[in-house]
């Protein structure tokens, strides 16, 4: 969780969070359909000095980025060999593409950039904030509330995880390659879902309890200053600019 790297101060995290919940949303977009090896390097760029700019540790995000490329990993093992093309190189009797290592390096930039991008947002605003900004965005209430509850609730089924776990220990349990192990776990598995159902009903009717009536208040009103309108102009301005510059590259 990075929500903690929100309480430093920073001129990103001054900004009203509704700015850079559609900045960051838009920027995703542009990025996502760009396909020019140029504008996605600028856009990697530019998310590289947001999150920079956040006041975001190198080695934070860094460390946050790991599973992302770990997963990415993944598809430079396959799609290099399997992506129809010409032949780049051989190693052994497979051939390496050029399409298909053209088509990992996009999916790498992207996937870096928009994640950026995401950490820049986290980091600098508190997740309930966030919640309400999304709130005053328009955003379907179901919607919010979800996001209220899973990030509320996340850390709860992990220590309730952590707890089924530590049992399973006490009790000598070792895990191998084995039907017994797969089975324990498939039994932990299906417990922390009983449990997760059950401790879900039991917040549903304490909520019932406390007049909930499916409206979440926030004692923070946001207002637009100056600062943040400039620096909307700013970001889309970057991002109209890449836009344009994939669009002119694919007429």
């Amino acid at each position: 969780m990075i929500e903690e790297l929100s309480n430093g101060d920073s001129f990103i995290k001054r900004l009203d969070p509704r700015i850079k919940i559609v900045v960051v949303f838009l920027f995703s977009v542009v990025v996502a359909v760009s396909n020019q090896l140029p504008v996605l390097m600028l856009a990697l760029a530019l998310s590289l000095l947001i999150v920079l700019s956040a006041g975001v540790p190198t080695k934070e995000f860094l460390r946050r980025l790991i599973p992302v490329n770990m997963l990415i990993i993944f598809l430079w093992l396959f799609l290099p060999f399997t992506f129809a093309g010409k032949a780049a190189f051989f190693i052994g009797p497979l051939a390496v593409t050029h399409e298909g290592v053209l088509y990992a390096t996009r999916i790498t930039i992207k996937s870096n950039a928009m994640m950026l991008m995401l950490i820049a947002l986290v980091a600098s605003t508190p997740i309930f904030t966030m919640g309400h900004a999304m709130h005053e965005l328009g955003i379907p209430k179901k919607i919010v509330h979800l996001f209220f509850f899973t990030y509320r609730y996340i850390h709860v089924m992990h220590r309730e995880y952590a707890r089924l776990l530590n049992s399973m220990k006490i009790r000598g349990f070792r895990p191998k390659t084995s039907l017994h192990t797969y089975k324990t776990f498939a039994y932990m598995v299906g417990m922390l879902l009983v449990r997760s159902f059950d401790r879900a009903q039991r917040v549903h009717n304490a909520m019932l309890c406390r007049g909930f009536k499916g409206n979440l208040y926030s004692l923070s009103k946001f207002s637009i200053k100056r600062r943040d309108v400039v620096s909307l102009v700013c970001m889309l301005t970057a991002i109209i600019l890449l836009g344009v510059m994939e669009w002119k590259k694919t007429i």
